[in-house]
């Protein structure tokens, strides 16, 4: 039988587009960027077009983007970095309950190199208020981090509120972008946002490339200490070949992002499954203010993982974890104080690119099936 995709949100497959244009890196431009020759000087022109390609999308320049390995080692980045450089000036940070481990866990990290932490709470839809992040905030806050769209819900925050509040009190704001680039418009300066972190195996490019923007003028102590690399910031040779597979899958990505296709499948996904099974199914997260590809529902009074154990051929993820007879709901359900009766029911479902009517018309048979 068929098998089914619904787990973009984990990871993207690769556009052909962009492998397509990763291939002459592996056949042909072999030299090193920082080289002065016939064959370092035109995969520095493919770097120097990729870094120009991701700063389009999101509204910076060129010079304001870094490459990294990943959303992670950007977070990393945009929070050690800037903690380590500016702690003379303040030593206190605000983030949310919710975010990915990728910033929870350099936060826990930091409070242990003796920075102060504020957690905020979420709302029962996983919105952080601006109210929240002012009340917050110090004579010694120098960092806010807010995800902005949560990677289980699909919760969009109000990143362009809490971005005024931070300018208002001179405080330097990041957010996690990796989970909107490529689903919905992000612009910096839209945003109102000092950084912001793209994964590229979120939007269609490979794993192990990722992005930080940078505004200029933000000061950052480098992870990776070396030769100037990356503006100084990350040393080590670049990864062309994966760079210009992110630059390319952000190109992409302006083309495509706000087209209504994937959002109408998602609306017809929901209604369906609302058809079916009216009370027992409940949507988690912000009804309207959320990615147009993620729908992560509750079947009550169910097992989510028991639920797709029954069903191999979907992947998609739970947003709780059954072992020993217990459930443990994921810790952002738990913020949102989902009930356990609904949270041990969670699956997220993402859609892609490549769903298709059919195969949520399949889907929806699967899970008639067995509930």
């Amino acid at each position: 039988m068929e098998k089914i995709y619904l787990d973009y949100n984990a990871s993207t497959p690769i556009a052909p587009e962009v492998s397509e244009a990763m291939k002459p890196l592996l056949d042909h431009f072999f030299g090193n960027p920082s080289a002065l020759h016939w064959a370092g000087l035109p995969v520095k022109e493919l770097l120097h077009q990729a870094r120009g390609q991701v700063a389009e999308l999101i509204g910076c320049t060129p010079r304001e983007v870094i490459f990294t390995s990943g959303g992670s080692e950007a977070n990393n980045l945009a929070l050690k970095g800037f903690y380590f450089k500016n702690r003379h000036k303040g030593n206190h940070i605000i983030t949310s309950k919710i975010e990915h481990p990728a910033i929870i866990n350099p936060c826990k990290f930091l409070e242990q190199m003796g920075a102060k932490v504020t957690y905020v709470d979420v709302d029962r839809d996983g919105k952080v208020t601006p109210e929240a992040i002012k009340k917050a905030i110090t004579k010694e806050t120098i960092l806010i981090s807010i995800m902005h769209s949560n990677n289980e819900t699909g919760t969009l925050q109000p990143i362009k509120e809490i971005g005024e509040i931070a300018r208002n009190f001179g405080i330097v704001f990041h957010t996690d972008a990796s989970q909107s680039v490529g689903k919905v418009p992000v612009n910096v300066e839209d945003l109102k946002v000092d950084m912001l972190t793209i994964a590229g195996h979120k939007l269609y490019a490979p794993k192990g490339i990722g992005a930080l923007y940078i505004r200029e003028g933000i000061q950052l102590e480098p992870l990776i200490h070396g030769a100037g690399h990356e503006f100084g910031l990350r040393a080590g040779t670049e990864n062309t070949l994966l760079a210009v597979g992110l630059g390319t899958a952000c190109e992409i990505a302006k083309q495509q992002v706000g087209n209504t296709g994937i959002k109408d499948l998602t609306d017809y996904f929901w209604k369906r499954l609302k058809d079916a099974f009216g009370d027992q199914v409940v949507l988690n997260g912000h009804p309207e203010d959320r990615l147009p590809n993620t729908l992560n529902v509750s079947f009550v009074r169910r097992i989510g993982q028991e639920l797709l154990d029954s069903i191999p051929q979907l992947a998609a993820s739970t947003g709780s974890a059954c072992h020993a007879g217990s459930i443990d709901l994921s810790p952002v359900l738990k913020e949102m104080d989902v009930p356990e009766e609904v949270g041990m029911g969670a699956i997220r479902l993402s859609l892609g690119r490549y769903t298709t009517k059919v195969e949520i018309d399949q889907v929806m048979e699967w899970f008639n099936g067995i509930i």
